[in-house]
């Protein structure tokens, strides 16, 4: 069996698309990879805050109202929100074109 050579380190590996800086991600839209969104029902929302807590990406925030609002510039439509949620008012919708 012919030797493997071992796998690069991270140093070596060709920059691309990455974030390097401290305070970058901000400039990297995330958002249009998902194939699917967060959509809430406001009636059934009882305004707790749960899936804000658990958004991995930290795209989600609270309004005025109190009610949760996504950034779709970063939400990569994860679904754990729905997965969190415990009166299950948010669902999952299709992207569209």
């Amino acid at each position: 069996m012919p030797k493997q050579d071992a796998a690069p380190k991270w140093q070596d590996l060709a920059l691309g698309c990455a974030t390097l800086e401290p305070g970058s991600s901000k400039y990297q839209k995330t958002g249009d990879w998902r194939s699917s969104r967060p959509v809430w029902n406001f009636d059934q929302c009882v305004k707790c805050g749960v899936c804000t807590v658990f958004c991995p990406e930290g795209c989600l925030s609270i309004d005025a109202k109190g009610y949760p609002q996504v950034d779709l510039d970063y939400c990569k439509g994860c679904a754990i929100c729905v997965t969190e949620c415990w009166t299950g008012c948010i669902s999952m919708e299709e992207e569209k074109d």
